[in-house]
Order: C-alpha cells, then structure tokens, then sequence
C-alpha cells in the first residue's frame, strides 16, 4: 500500500489536473468544525505543496490555527493520510517553491488545462497562501 501512496504523491509536470486533485478536511479556524475542500497539490523537489493564486483562502488560514489536518488521495487509489501543514513564510524558499509551481502550470503542453500565463511571480510571492505537507506516518517515502 505505501508505495501505491507514494505513486500516486509522485506527481510531475505532465500530471493531470485529476491526479492533482485531492481533498483536504481541516478544522474550522474559528468555528472549529471540519472542513473539507477540493485543491490540487504540487510537488517541488522531492515535497508536497498546497497552493493557490494570489487570494485569501480559508483552507489556509483553517491550517494555520490547526496544523493537523487530513489528505484524501482520489486518484489511483483512494485514502486518508494524516497529514500536517507548515506555512513557507520565507522570501527564498516562497520564491524557489512559487516559481517551481509557476512554471510547471504554464508548461505548453499544460495537462492542466488552466488559463496561462499564470500571474506573475512577485503577484504569488506577495498573495498566495503557501503551505509545506508532511505526512507523520511517512507515506510521501
């Protein structure tokens, strides 16, 4: 089962946007009820990312005041990770991490099918919620 969890984390730039696709369920900053949502995640040497265009996002602000949260895989196969969420606040590692993502979304072949380009790098660095996943039962090995 790990290394189906693992294949099916290893996602690259020719990824699809349904295999990007997962669910997360956090708990509610201020309400403190779960939360589930549909967001694509990233993978930027080696590490699982959640982003987003520039914007104020629940799922974030919900990861911030609660790290724990849980990542539902729905392609290849179908389950929960226990997962935990720490913000990139750093200039160098946004950027590094951002630009990654920037270019792997206006790649031409674009699996995704998003409209390019995506804003502007600064535009991210500046606005968009980023967060590093860690898995604590090590599924992402």
């Amino acid at each position: 089962m790990k290394t189906q969890i693992a294949r099916a984390l290893a996602i690259t730039p020719d990824s699809s946007a349904r295999e990007r696709t997962i669910d997360i369920t956090t708990i509610g900053a201020k309400t403190g009820r779960s939360r589930r949502i549909e967001v694509w995640f990233y993978r930027v040497d080696g590490e699982i990312y959640l982003t987003t265009s520039p914007a104020r996002r629940s799922w974030y602000a919900n990861l911030l005041r609660h790290p724990d949260f849980t990542f539902h895989l729905k392609h290849g196969m179908r389950v929960d990770l226990d997962a935990r969420a720490t913000p990139v606040r750093a200039l160098e590692a946004r950027a590094h991490v951002l630009a990654a993502i920037i270019d792997d979304l206006n790649q031409p072949r674009n699996p995704a099918g998003i409209p390019q380009p995506v804003e502007p790098l600064d535009e991210w660095i500046a606005g968009s919620p980023l967060m590093h996943v860690t898995f604590p039962n090590g599924e992402n090995t």
